[in-house]
């Protein structure tokens, strides 16, 4: 759909394509979000809960990484322990980039993140009282299986070792319309999650749009199930084990970015109009501009962000010489506009949170996020 911003400048481009970029899902064990939950399937797994202790729950950690490591030796798959502050998707992109890799699990990173950890309280009598989850929640390993999907690229899945094993699945749009690009002979040149050069930007455009139909649902429920029992879980829960006890991950969206990509003739002609628009656009968006196109000024209503004030700000960085980033911050939500290559201005929205907002599906949230974009340049 078209803003008001690729129609004013429209002969300036050579197209353009909207595309979803990262996303992250959670994936989480209904059953082990309550200690009564992890009690039952504990009977399940193992007939009774009379061995149901700490020193238990520590030994199914400490098998989920002997397994693994012992694992990965044998069928050489470095596994790397990363420090705070690393990227870790940069350091298995750099493998990915200088190895060659088959389809399946190409490595594994090991960090330390909070997670729930459930401790089995004891009665004065000896017996198993009450579990109840560790606060706060304590620092240990995850694990981050990285992955080459033959249809989504690389993606990564962010194991807890302990029980009951939360997980993130981590993709990016980019890569899915990538792979699905070159099964239909589509060109293009590509720079980290970006298309800097496409000579048919229709055809790709038609391919990106499909990440925000309605069964794109459907196609990342099966990208999960495809990879995280027989290649995560497991190294904790063999699949007689996994069908033993029924556990089955249910799946949320987490975060997610959606950014509309603006493709022109000449990257002289986009810095001038990039700086021009952002020169006239900083003063005009005041505070009350900005809760407008958020959708913030409604009728009255409960708002649980009273506890935790919402972020308010307007924000013009310079990473780099010739790198500009304009934002806005609202909340768990940020809108970005910077260029990307030598031709490419990207309008961006984040959505850190998806739980922090009242809107009842990601769509929702694609639907502001152009109507938003369009509104900042509706003076300019």
């Amino acid at each position: 759909m078209p803003d008001q911003l690729s129609t004013l400048y429209g002969d300036f481009l050579n197209g353009s394509y909207d595309c979803v970029d990262r996303v992250i899902l959670n994936a989480y064990f209904t059953m082990g979000q309550s200690g009564g939950g992890l009690r039952t399937w504990w009977r399940a797994l193992y007939g009774s809960d009379d061995n149901l202790d700490d020193n238990h729950l520590m030994r199914m950690a400490g098998r989920f990484s002997r397994r693994l490591r012992a694992w990965a030796k044998e069928n050489k798959i470095p596994m790397v322990y990363s420090s705070p502050g690393e990227r870790k998707h940069d350091i298995a992109s750099e493998h990915l980039a200088i190895h060659e890799v088959k389809p399946g699990l190409f490595m594994i990173l090991v960090s330390k993140a909070p997670a729930l950890v459930w401790e089995a309280q004891m009665t004065g009598t000896g017996k198993l009282g009450p579990l109840v989850p560790k606060q706060p929640w304590p620092y240990v390993n995850h694990y981050s299986f990285h992955i080459l999907d033959p249809d989504w690229g690389h993606l990564t899945i962010k194991m807890s070792g302990h029980p009951p094993f939360g997980a993130q699945v981590m993709l990016n749009g980019h890569e899915y319309v990538a792979c699905q690009a070159q099964k239909a002979g589509i060109g293009f040149l590509q720079q980290d999650n970006c298309f800097t050069t496409v000579p048919n930007a229709a055809d790709l455009a038609q391919v990106a749009d499909t990440l925000s139909r309605e069964e794109i649902a459907g196609r990342l429920l099966q990208l999960c199930e495809r990879w995280i029992y027989t290649t995560c879980l497991c190294f904790a829960l063999d699949l007689e084990e996994q069908q033993r006890s029924t556990f089955h991950y249910q799946y949320s969206v987490f975060q997610i970015e959606y950014s509309r990509n603006l493709l022109f003739h000449s990257g002289r002609q986009m810095d001038e109009i990039f700086q021009a628009l952002i020169d006239r656009t900083r003063g005009p968006l005041n505070l009350d501009r900005i809760k407008t196109i958020f959708g913030d000024k409604s009728r009255p209503h409960y708002d649980k962000r009273k506890k935790n004030p919402t972020r308010w700000g307007v924000v013009v960085e310079k990473p780099a010489y010739d790198v500009t980033i304009f934002k806005v911050h609202y909340g768990k939500m940020t809108l970005k506009i910077y260029t990307k290559g030598e031709r490419v201005l990207r309008i961006e929205v984040i959505v850190h949170n998806t739980k922090e907002y009242r809107w009842d599906a990601p769509c929702r949230v694609f639907r502001r996020s152009s109507s938003a974009s369009a509104a900042f340049w509706r003076d300019s």
